[in-house]
C-alpha cells in the first residue's frame, strides 16, 4: 500500500477561558465515523508552516491572522490516517495563538472541508480528558495544560 507523505499545520486556537476551538467532522468514505479536530491542514505548495495554518485558520474558522502572529509552532507530531481511500503519513506543526474570544465563520470554507466540517466547539482540557469522543491530537489536553501555564 502506498503512503503518501505531506506536511501540514495546525493551530490551537484558545480563548481566554483556556478552552480551544475543535472542529468535528469525517471522511466520506467512512459515513458515520467522526471526531473533534483542530483548525489546519495540508501545507500548499511553497507555503511555509506559519502561511499554511494562518491560511487554514481563516478558511476553517474566518480569523485572520498574520503568519508572524503565530510565532514557533509549540508542538509537532507525526500522525498516520486514512482518508478518502488513501493512506497518508502527516508530519504537523502546532502553533498556539490567543484571542479573547471568536465566533467562527465557516464562509470560506472550500468544498472538501464543507463535505468533512460539519460543527465546531469550544472545549477546555477536562472536557477533553472526560469525553469519550475520538479526539486529535490524543495529547491535546496536556499541550492546552502546557499552553495554560506559558
Amino acid at each position: 500500500m502506498t503512503v503518501l507523505d505531506r506536511r501540514a499545520a495546525r493551530v490551537l486556537l484558545v480563548d481566554a477561558a483556556g478552552r480551544t476551538l475543535l472542529l468535528h467532522g469525517g471522511d466520506p468514505a467512512r459515513p458515520g465515523r467522526r471526531w473533534w479536530f483542530t483548525p489546519g491542514g495540508g501545507l500548499d505548495a511553497g507555503e511555509s508552516p506559519a502561511e499554511g495554518a494562518a491560511r487554514e485558520l481563516f478558511e476553517e474558522t474566518g480569523l485572520r491572522v498574520d503568519p508572524a502572529e503565530l510565532g514557533e509552532p509549540v508542538w509537532r507530531e507525526v500522525a498516520e490516517f486514512s482518508y478518502r481511500e488513501r493512506q497518508y503519513r502527516q508530519d504537523q506543526d502546532f502553533f498556539l495563538l490567543r484571542v479573547s474570544s471568536w465566533q467562527v465563520d465557516t464562509a470560506g470554507m472550500d468544498d472538501e472541508e464543507q463535505q468533512t466540517i460539519t460543527e465546531h466547539r469550544w472545549w477546555s482540557a477536562p472536557e477533553i480528558e472526560a469525553s469519550d469522543e475520538q479526539i486529535f491530537p490524543s495529547s491535546l489536553a496536556g499541550l492546552l495544560r502546557a499552553a495554560g501555564e506559558r
